[in-house]
């Protein structure tokens, strides 16, 4: 098999490895994480340094590619850049489990992940970067754009936009219909059944506006690694209703 590193080792990380080992199709040879230890072990895989070591390991490995897990949208998409940066040819792959559902017509992006029990319906869209997270589903002719992401046991409705960088939170339910602006977010357990601008937090059944949120603000619970990454720190500011 081709041979693959896992950029990111969390529990997010953990469940990327489980995909990966279950599809079949890839060798993880272990992780590349920014903040661990290189030398020090991870679900039983050694952490092989940080993406800064990803030349010498093609090199050395014979990289077939990389598959990045991390959960945070917009970290994802600084980690990607900077891999670009370092490697313009880098290929990034994309994991399936098997015990997903994919219908008829659906399209998957590059670097894209697909967890346990999700459910793509016909004629979807999915974007370069995105995840898919456990017995979510999207609901037909729905369209993911690059670098989204749908929590655990989310439920979308059909022809749902979810725009770049915009994450629906753990269980959240979406009517048909819906167009969800890039760099939101929807908060765990939320109904929504209007469309949601750019750049906001919605929460509640109905969902309604919360307040407006930078893109480098963090939204996973215990997320610092943004301020890490970058060294910025977001500012709020009230959405006035």
């Amino acid at each position: 098999m081709k041979n693959i590193v896992i950029i990111g080792a969390s529990g997010h990380g953990g469940m990327v490895l489980e995909c990966v080992e279950k599809e079949g199709k890839y060798s993880v040879l272990g992780f590349l994480d920014t903040y661990k230890e290189r030398g020090t072990a991870y679900n039983g895989f050694e952490i092989l340094g940080n993406e800064n070591d990803i030349l010498h390991l093609i090199e050395q490995y014979k990289l077939f590619g990389v598959i990045i897990a991390i959960g945070n949208n917009w970290i994802r998409k600084m980690m990607v850049d900077k891999l670009t940066a370092l490697k313009p040819d880098l290929r990034f792959v994309t994991v399936i489990h098997p015990s997903s559902i994919i219908s008829r017509n659906v399209q998957i992006g590059r670097g894209t992940v697909i967890m346990p029990g999700t459910i793509i319906n016909s004629n979807s869209k999915i974007g370069d970067f995105c995840i898919l997270n456990t017995n979510a589903s999207l609901g037909h002719d729905g369209e993911m754009k690059d670098y989204s992401s749908i929590s655990p046991g989310v439920c979308t409705g059909g022809n749902l936009i979810l725009g770049e960088y915009s994450a629906i939170s753990l269980g959240a339910n979406i009517i048909e219909n819906i167009t969800i602006g890039k760099h939101s977010i929807i908060g765990a357990g939320s109904l929504v059944v209007k469309n949601v601008e750019d750049k906001s937090l919605v929460y509640g059944s109905p969902a309604r506006p919360i307040k407006y949120r930078s893109k480098e603000d963090p939204y996973l619970k215990g997320d610092k690694s943004i301020q890490k990454f970058n060294g910025l720190h977001s500012k709020k500011s009230k959405l006035h209703l």
